[in-house]
């Protein structure tokens, strides 16, 4: 039997941020749609690259509500960015070493527009 590995289980890429707030304990607040897509789960750990200033860190994921488009900063992640910053997640999981082969992430970008893209991966 193999290794467990870490491989990147979800991705959204190009996500704008839609509110920052300050007060909150911490996390990052999603579509509950979009959660559902990437099959990620609340309270999930995740990692956040701003890519209009570099800022990347780690939190967790809160659902918001389904099909708003509501992307989130709240507590210390809304001092690493602001409301229209673009943003990406990954969301990593835990497998088992044989699963590596032909294992494709699932990977979303969203539009300026709300649309959700699918992004197919290449298998390696």
């Amino acid at each position: 039997m193999g290794n467990n590995i870490i491989l990147c289980k979800a991705k959204l890429n190009r996500a704008k941020v839609t509110q920052a707030s300050e007060s909150y304990h911490g996390s990052l607040t999603i579509d509950k749609e979009i959660m559902d897509l990437l099959k990620v789960y609340p309270y999930e750990k995740v990692l956040v690259v701003n890519i209009d200033n570099g800022n990347r860190f780690e939190t967790y994921l809160i659902p918001g509500e389904y099909g708003k488009r509501e992307i989130g900063l709240n507590g210390g992640a809304a001092k690493l960015g602001k409301v229209g910053d673009t943003i990406g997640f990954v969301v990593f999981g835990i497998y088992p070493e044989e699963i590596a082969i032909g294992f494709k992430p699932i990977v979303y970008t969203l539009e300026e527009n709300g649309d959700l893209v699918e992004i197919k991966q290449k298998e390696y």
